[in-house]
């Protein structure tokens, strides 16, 4: 049973009701939640006074109403009161305090209530609180709101940013004159994207303001893309000891995420940069912290080195100069309704008032009649601004309203008596004024204020420590960068990355589950940079340039004349010409001597020719691919040996006929004369003419470059072969028909082993088939087996280039150049015998077959008489 002893006319106020608030009478009663005071720790709800957070704050709002009942336009003839009380920092503790606002609107049942005399008693009629201005925290505004919302009862906080509270279907009865920390987030987001990092860690208090506040990082982060999160961590409402000390070594462990974007209260920010301190690590984070760190001095108090470059970002916001003449004009004896006064001068001036004081440990006293900003340092706090502007925002709402609802009625009607919370708050939403700092004061559908944001830095030099502002953020980011230092006189920008930026040439490959870490792999072989991630091959007849970022055409080579691979055949085929054309000339001088007539002067001149054509190819092999120079390669390739075997093959079918017949009559066999020989030797090159205009129809000669011959695994290597459209197999057919000669030239030479030792020329025809074999034997595995080598073009045009030469080296020096020496240096032997029948040369030569010698008769004089007598014949 509550009894209560009073007198029957007497109220029965508990006397301790205001001892922990403030209370301004007034005909509007508005309520007040700051911190006043930190949270406590060990049980104790409260801990030690917040000078600025707490005392400025709420004397800003008193500042404001104080304001308002003075100013004839805002509410005339209405003086607005209030009642303040200390959150303590504790969202369990202001849900507690805040009962005090809708104590009025809980109907109370006195029936088991009696005074002494049996009386019942009499309650004091609490305040009825219309709206309330605050809290300062997000966890603290969130925990009230759900109170206020069931009594419909405005809110409007003046630093509560979390994204959470923007919900207006949870918090309908909830505004705020600063920004939601969304706005605030990209913000943030912005800053740490134009200063290049991409990978950050987040800390965050555990409560509605931090964690919305990081989750909304977050959020942005995974939408934008290009920032990673390295580690989410949470400080706990409770700390551990050592729990700051964890945090630190926890965020060492992805060190390379150097910047820290941090949504924590003051005090947590104070304790982890202390942290940070004691575990050496001054100088390695990159702070990036929020509108609770701001510009204020309270967290960077004695960590300044630790807290050097750290960037902060707060609504924007500009210092009021009357309320600085307020506060500065405080004082024991003007300030008695401030009930946390008292304990705030002891604070602010270090000195203990009387016996009570706050600080037992100080041996200073206290005289009453210190000056604030004379007597101790003084700035104003950062949301002073925003406190006065919500009183305002609040006072110009009922403002609105007494003008809808008293029509000009003087102070208030009946029709206020009652204000609606409901209708109150559409009011609010509609307010359109010019704030404390010259700023439009507008709220969007769910009670937000615009984004507005001031960028700053904490910057030292030798002689001041301080922010300073370095941008600002409105929907867009307008940062000067040339106005950032990160340590003392540095303004090289630090690096928060996961991995460095790949080289040109080279593509990410992205670690999985973390799009900003990644390993650079170069861009191989024939590859190049297509995109940050990809690599492509060139196409065909390109390489990649030298940075690997696209592709350039492969140089095109062929065979040049100062190379060694051409300077040696080119040297051979010009002595070889040289030694054909004085052969010639010798030959032509000598016509009608013993020994030309001898070696039958008409195959001889075909012979020789095809020796010449044989030197002359190589200058074709060798010059520089064009459609003339191909034509020209295709009819002369083989036509030069055509030429010399077909001569010699009908040479040697002679000579053979000629014996074979002797054999079986004296008689002469047909088509030995020097015109039926060069019919047959003509007809043979003929089939082989006609092959090459085959060709010629059937695939035109045309030029083209070959990149497969030189595509070394290194591209810088590579190269395009000019070359004609002759291929291997092309190649073998022409020369085929050549080689099939030199065989046919070959077995007959081989049946006429047997011929006289001295009969004409069958044995050096013989002995030329015999190495011309040989060599050829040598060309097919050298010009096939390098048919892979990068040299290829070099090795099979010089092969080829020489065997032709020494085939017609070797034909020019065993059957012309004993014949010239002896026309040169023995002309005595080089003289006419007397003429004989056929039947009698050929029984001779038959007969000296079958000697042991050759007899007595100088070498060649049958051979001239059976060339002498075939000639007489042919005539």
């Amino acid at each position: 049973m509550h009894v209560c002893v009073c007198e029957k006319d007497m109220m029965c106020p508990n006397i301790q009701e205001y001892a922990h608030s403030i209370r301004l009478d007034g005909d509007i009663i508005l309520g007040g939640l700051f911190p006043v005071h930190s949270r406590g720790g060990g049980g104790v709800p409260c801990g030690e006074l917040k000078k600025e957070k707490g005392i400025h704050r709420l004397e800003a709002m008193m500042f404001a109403i104080d304001l308002i009942n003075k100013d004839p336009e805002l509410l005339p003839n209405i003086t607005l009161g209030a009642r303040i009380l200390d959150t303590c920092s504790r969202d369990t503790y202001a849900l507690e305090q805040s009962l005090t606002f809708v104590q009025a609107l809980i109907e109370k049942d006195g029936s088991d209530v009696r005074c002494a005399n049996g009386d019942p008693p009499i309650f004091a009629k609490p305040d009825k609180i219309v709206g309330v201005i605050g809290a300062a925290a997000s966890s603290v505004s969130i925990m009230v709101a759900n109170i206020l919302r069931l009594f419909k009862i405005p809110q409007i906080s003046y630093a509560s940013t979390a994204p959470e509270l923007s919900d207006n279907t949870r918090y309908d009865f909830f505004s705020r004159v600063v920004p939601p920390d969304s706005y605030q987030a990209q913000a943030m987001m912005d800053i740490v994207t134009a200063l290049g990092w991409n990978y950050v860690s987040t800390l965050a208090s555990e409560g509605n303001y931090g964690e919305s506040g990081v989750e909304a990082f977050v959020q942005i982060s995974r939408e934008m893309g290009g920032v990673c999160i390295a580690q989410s961590l949470k400080i706990p409402r409770e700390p551990k000891p050592g729990e700051f000390d964890k945090i630190v070594m926890r965020l060492l462990e992805t060190s390379n995420a150097r910047a820290v974007i941090m949504f924590a209260n003051e005090d947590d920010i104070r304790r982890i940069l202390d942290a940070a301190k004691r575990n050496n690590q001054t100088g390695h984070f990159l702070w990036v912290a929020s509108d609770s760190w701001g510009s204020k001095i309270s967290p960077v108090i004695g960590q300044e080195k630790v807290a050097e470059g750290a960037v902060t970002i707060m609504p924007k916001r500009a210092s009021v100069d009357a309320f600085d003449r307020y506060f500065r004009s405080r004082s024991l004896s003007n300030n008695r309704r401030n009930v946390w006064f008292a304990e705030f001068w002891e604070e602010n001036f270090g000195c203990k008032l009387g016996m009570h004081g706050k600080r037992p440990g100080s041996p200073k006293k206290c005289t009453g009649l210190e000056k604030v900003g004379r007597d101790s340092g003084y700035e104003q706090e950062g949301k002073v601004q925003f406190v006065m502007d919500a009183v305002y925002a609040m006072a110009h709402a009922l403002h609105r309203m007494h003008r809808e609802l008293c029509y000009g009625y003087p102070g208030l009607c009946p029709k206020m008596a009652n204000i609606d919370g409901k209708e109150l708050l559409s009011h609010i939403r509609a307010v359109n004024f010019n704030g404390s700092a010259g700023t439009p004061v507008v709220f969007n559908e769910n009670g937000d204020a615009p984004g507005r944001y001031d960028i700053f830095q904490y910057q030292s030099n030798r002689t001041t420590r301080g922010y300073r502002v370095i941008g600002t953020w409105t929907n867009k980011l307008d940062i000067k960068m040339g106005l950032m230092q990160w340590r003392a006189s540095d303004r090289s920008l630090p690096a928060s990355v996961c991995s460095v930026p790949c080289r040109m040439g080279e593509r990410k490959k992205i670690v999985k589950g973390v799009p900003c870490c990644w390993h650079c792999e170069r861009c191989e072989g024939y590859h190049f940079q297509a995109s940050e991630f990809s690599c492509e091959l060139c196409p065909y007849e390109q390489r990649p340039d030298a940075n690997r970022t696209g592709c350039q055409d492969i140089p095109i080579i062929k065979l040049e004349w100062h190379s060694p691979w051409a300077v040696i055949p080119v040297f051979i085929s010009m002595l070889g010409i040289v030694a054909t054309t004085f052969v010639i000339v010798t030959f032509v001088r000598h016509n009608d001597t013993p020994i030309v007539r001898a070696s039958g002067r008409e195959m001889s001149y075909v012979l020789l020719t095809g020796i010449f054509l044989c030197y002359a190819i190589t200058f074709l092999m060798i010059a520089a691919p064009d459609v003339g120079v191909c034509s020209f390669r295709r009819i002369f390739l083989g036509l030069g040996m055509c030429f010399s075997y077909a001569a010699l093959l009908t040479k040697t079918n002679r000579i053979h006929r000629i014996f074979e017949q002797g054999k079986k009559s004296v008689t002469a066999p047909r088509f030995i004369s020097p015109a039926s020989q060069l019919v047959i030797t003509f007809s043979l090159i003929s089939v082989q003419l006609l092959g090459v205009f085959v060709w010629f129809v059937v695939d035109p000669p045309h030029t083209f470059v070959d990149y497969g011959e030189q595509r070394t695994q290194d591209p810088a290597a590579a190269r395009g072969v000019l070359k004609c459209d002759i291929s291997d197999l092309s190649l073998i057919c022409s020369l085929g028909y050549s080689i099939l000669l030199m065989v046919t030239c070959t077995v007959y030479a081989i049946k006429t082993r047997g011929v006289p030792e001295t009969f004409n020329e069958a044995k050096p025809i013989g002995f030329t088939m015999y190495t011309t074999c040989i060599i050829w034997l040598a060309f097919i595995p050298i010009f096939f087996g390098t048919a892979q080598s990068a040299e290829r073009m070099y090795i099979q045009t010089t092969t080829l280039t020489i065997s032709l030469s020494l085939s017609a080296s070797v034909s020019l020096g065993m059957l012309y150049m004993p014949k010239v020496y002896v026309i040169i240096f023995h002309p005595e032997q080089n003289v006419p015998k007397r003429k004989r029948s056929f039947k009698a040369i050929v029984t001779a030569a038959t007969m000296s077959g079958k000697l042991q010698k050759g007899g007595d008769r100088p070498n060649g004089e049958v051979k001239t008489e059976l060339c002498e007598s075939m000639e007489t014949n042919s005539e």
